[in-house]
């Protein structure tokens, strides 16, 4: 399901955004469901602590299909947000959950490498399948289906999970539940990406106000959590030095990685005027590549070591962007495709050493919290970068509706998007709109690529002077 989402949805937004009038809120429409999976991803980690892993991981999926068939139900941009708020919330203990199982049952780091490869291979078949299932609904029935599909995915799932996994003894029985460190870590997180996604659009003391706001409450949290005898976050883990390097690569490299599978389908559809199910195929090649990447890892991680896989890692992902900046806007569709396979490539490379490196970097007693702050931390850079993007993407269209003197309108830049609606745009007029279109996804690959940089001048260093034989 997590996979199908990743790419099945991102091929329907642009029908999504034309039918609800919703183009300006693109930003909205990924942040929100990047920041319920963040805020939430803490909880259901504690909560399987607490209640097991098999309570968590059943309730997290219940809430996830429930957002799933509300977003289907949709009438207007809000109500969608919304649902995709709370199938958010479900997709963090969904996603986040088993990664924990896997630590508890494959002690071998090798075994578990491997095993982190068939869960690639599971998502990245899962990518496959969505773009072509996806542009197929999307271009002979209707975008809401593209969120029915999972419903009989997730009464399978929640099966199959009931009757075979038994989950290990309860590590936090009879510890008292950090509510207040809870409470206050969700609020922080809130506010603090409200006032991201609000920046451009919003007055500017609001957004200092929710800023500040939140983080002081995250301040906050930090002095609770220090006297809580079971911390949502424990303190401990930001004083290893290697589990902090792992945490902030995981930030870098993802929150540039948003941008490729959100934008790249979009530039297939508004600037090469393609249809659905074609701008969803550019997330094939990089859904392969990427299995390939983690399952090198389990066969190279001895010997090259785990900071010059994620250089080469990175240094593949800035391939894949700089490809596309080079390409133009008449970049055509087998560069798109190209690039892609680049992207997965480095993306399957880093995720699984990066993984693993959190696991084995934090103490025994840390792996759930550690595995699940990693994950909050890459979701949340998502979050961030995901409002980023939006920001850029809507300052160009902003300002490209004005230079026009009402020539264009936002309303025929969301139709531009969709490639059937486009075909009802003024023809004289389309090469201009696509010009606005490029102005704000070219921006977008632009800051996604100054973060790859930013990941490769903090691990380069750091692959110098490593010893492969001394890594996990």
């Amino acid at each position: 399901m997590a996979g199908m989402d990743a790419t099945i949805v991102n091929t329907a937004l642009p029908a999504i955004t034309s039918d609800l009038h919703g183009l300006q809120y693109m930003g909205w429409i990924v942040a929100t469901f990047l920041l319920g999976m963040a805020v939430a991803t803490p909880l259901w980690s504690k909560m399987g602590e607490h209640q097991g892993n098999k309570r968590a991981y059943i309730t997290a999926t219940v809430l996830f299909v429930a957002g799933a068939i509300f977003q289907g139900l949709a009438l207007n941009i809000s109500w969608f947000i919304i649902a995709r708020t709370v199938m958010g919330i479900g997709a963090g203990g969904m996603n986040t959950i088993p990664f924990i199982v896997y630590a508890e049952i494959y002690q071998n780091l090798r075994k578990r490498a491997a095993v982190l490869g068939i869960s690639s291979a599971c998502f990245g078949t899962a990518s496959i399948i969505g773009p072509l299932l996806g542009g197929w609904i999307v271009d002979t029935l209707s975008w809401h289906w593209v969120f029915y599909v999972n419903v009989p995915i997730a009464l399978l799932a929640i099966t199959l999970v009931a009757i075979f996994y038994q989950s290990p003894r309860r590590q936090a029985v009879g510890k008292p539940v950090d509510y207040l460190g809870a409470g206050l870590l969700v609020t922080s997180l809130v506010m603090i990406l409200v006032a991201v996604q609000l920046v451009g659009s919003a007055a500017d003391w609001l957004v200092a106000l929710l800023f500040v706001g939140g983080l002081l409450l995250l301040a906050w949290m930090v002095q609770v959590d220090r006297r809580a005898v079971d911390p949502i976050i424990p303190s401990r883990l930001f004083k290893n030095r290697e589990l902090v390097l792992d945490f902030l690569l995981f930030v870098i490299i993802w929150g540039s990685f948003i941008a490729f599978v959100t934008y790249i389908p979009m530039w297939a559809q508004g600037l090469l005027g393609l249809s659905a199910l074609l701008g969803g195929m550019t997330q094939i090649p990089g859904a392969v590549t990427n299995f390939i990447g983690s399952e090198l890892v389990p066969l190279l991680q001895d010997r090259w070591g785990k900071y010059w896989l994620v250089t080469c890692g990175a240094v593949t992902i800035f391939i894949a962007f700089g490809g596309i900046l080079l390409g133009g806007r008449t970049a055509p569709f087998w560069l798109l495709l190209l690039m892609g396979a680049f992207e997965g490539f480095g993306v399957g490379l880093v995720f699984n050493i990066l993984q693993i490196s959190v696991q084995t970097d934090a103490e025994l007693r840390d792996v759930p919290i550690a595995t699940s702050l990693g994950y909050l931390l890459r979701i949340l850079s998502q979050t961030l970068m995901a409002a980023v993007y939006g920001v850029i993407l809507n300052q160009e269209l902003f300002r490209g509706v004005r230079q026009s003197h009402g020539d264009i309108t936002l309303r025929m830049l969301n139709k531009l998007s969709n490639a059937e609606t486009a075909n009802q745009l003024p023809a004289a007029l389309v090469p201009s709109m696509r010009q606005i279109l490029y102005g704000g996804y070219r921006n977008i690959v632009i800051a996604a690529l100054a973060l790859i940089v930013a990941a490769l001048l903090i691990v380069f260093p750091l692959a110098l002077r490593s010893h492969p034989e001394k890594t996990h």
